[in-house]
């Protein structure tokens, strides 16, 4: 059996091709069909996000994967030139190694990132529903979620922040070690204020509240995530329910000023307010950082957090890559003892066969009134000799032809002490 993993990601093309090659949710499980079908492949799996596509499929043969390139080329109805100079291509060993690099978050474009072990997780999930999973992919994607928990368990991978969202959330709980019973607002509903309140969320925040000036934009990612969307003019009203604001809009002017911050800590009794202003040109006015129980920080004050993280993780990066290395030959181990299970099974099922045989002999016997102490000893002795006649002929004849590595298999195979060492 051949594992085959193809794609482009993130480091391979730009965004313009990878979205020509990508899979909307609705469409995977045809087209998994589709690949299947035409019996290029056994098995296959697709991951398709919006850093990546990616193909894992299971073969009976090898070099296949100008075909499977030629399948998904034809599927999105692309030429050659479209999609072949931005392809990677990755056979077996190294294919395992890839979809365990990728899980544990070390292909990503934020190194470390879990996002994609959930995407992962999905991909399998879709492709068994699409009945497109065997015995291959499925000990692989098996063994590539017990690795990805390995490393975020034995490695700091995905703790310190690499992302301006992460930073600003990881400042939140710092300051508000468990943010169960505190409310976080959002200013914006743009790309990184998604991304920041799916960490709050993932964090277990009580309670978000999404401010942003179409206030429908707003209230579909408040659906996704159990918040609350009002509109930007809205905002100071709301302003005295946050302990936590995180504001990241295109505005050209401060949209949030001392003023109405002072009249927010006076309605909150002075509680503290954690801001993080993540907009260039700026969205809070600097003489909030003058205000006492206000806690300020800017992108800028957020780089410093990022770098720090970036150095953490990459030296949780080195020690994830050792794992991965240690477990793809865990993996391999396995896929290449598949060819062995033919000769086991009629190594067991010969050696059954002459089992039985002496088994009727000896209830013949017993039946005869034959002592059963006779009896028994019989039955091991010929077994014995059944078992090994075999095997010692084929031995003596590897002594005679001077086939020394057949008798060191024997040694080894049996488990023997060999009397010339």
């Amino acid at each position: 059996m051949t594992i085959l993993a193809i794609g482009i990601n993130h480091d391979t093309a730009p965004v313009e091709i990878r979205e020509k090659v990508a899979f909307p949710p609705d469409r995977v499980s045809d087209a998994l069909r589709d690949l299947v079908s035409t019996r290029l492949v056994n098995e296959a799996a697709i991951l398709s996000t919006c850093n990546r596509t990616e193909i894992y499929c299971g073969l009976n043969e090898n070099n296949r994967e100008l075909t499977v390139i030629d399948w998904l080329k034809n599927y999105h109805n692309l030429n050659s030139e479209d999609i072949s100079p931005f392809v990677y291509s990755h056979p077996d060993r190294l294919a395992v190694r890839h979809m365990l690099r990728v899980a544990s978050g070390l292909d990503s474009l934020v190194l470390g990132e879990p996002q994609i072990l959930g995407q992962l997780k999905q991909s399998f999930s879709a492709a068994n529903d699409a009945g497109t999973i065997g015995k291959l992919l499925g000990r692989l994607f098996q063994h590539t979620f017990s690795v990805a928990k390995q490393v975020r368990t034995d490695t700091a991978i995905g703790e310190s922040p690499v992302s301006v969202a992460f930073a600003a959330v990881s400042l939140a709980k710092q300051i508000f070690s468990n943010l169960e019973n505190h409310t976080a607002l959002l200013i914006g509903a743009g790309e990184t204020i998604e991304l920041t309140a799916r960490h709050l969320k993932e964090s277990g925040i009580g309670r978000m509240i999404i401010a942003n000036r179409t206030v429908e934009k707003a209230q579909n990612l408040a659906n996704e995530l159990h918040a609350y969307a009002i509109p930007l003019a809205e905002m100071p009203n709301h302003l005295a329910e946050a302990d936590i604001v995180i504001s990241s809009t295109a505005s050209n002017l401060p949209i949030l000023g001392k003023g109405a911050t002072e009249s927010a800590l006076k309605a909150r009794k002075h509680r503290p307010m954690l801001m993080v202003d993540i907009a260039v040109p700026r969205d809070i006015e600097p003489e909030v950082d003058g205000l006492d129980d206000v806690y300020l920080y800017t992108v800028d004050d957020l780089r410093e957090i990022i770098q720090e993280g970036l150095k953490s993780r990459q030296a949780a990066a080195e020690q994830a890559e050792e794992i991965i290395d240690s477990q793809v030959i865990h993996f391999m181990g396995w896929l290449q003892s598949l060819g062995a299970v033919s000769t086991i099974c009629a190594f067991r099922e010969s050696a059954e066969q002459l089992a039985g045989i002496e088994l009727k002999k000896a209830q013949r016997q017993l039946a005869n009134g034959v002592e059963a102490e006779k009896v028994i000893q019989q039955l091991a002795r010929n077994l014995t000799n059944k078992l090994i006649h075999v095997p010692s002929v084929n031995i003596k004849q590897a002594g005679y032809e001077d086939r020394t590595e057949l008798i060191d298999a024997a040694v080894e195979l049996f488990n023997l002490k060999n009397s010339d060492n």
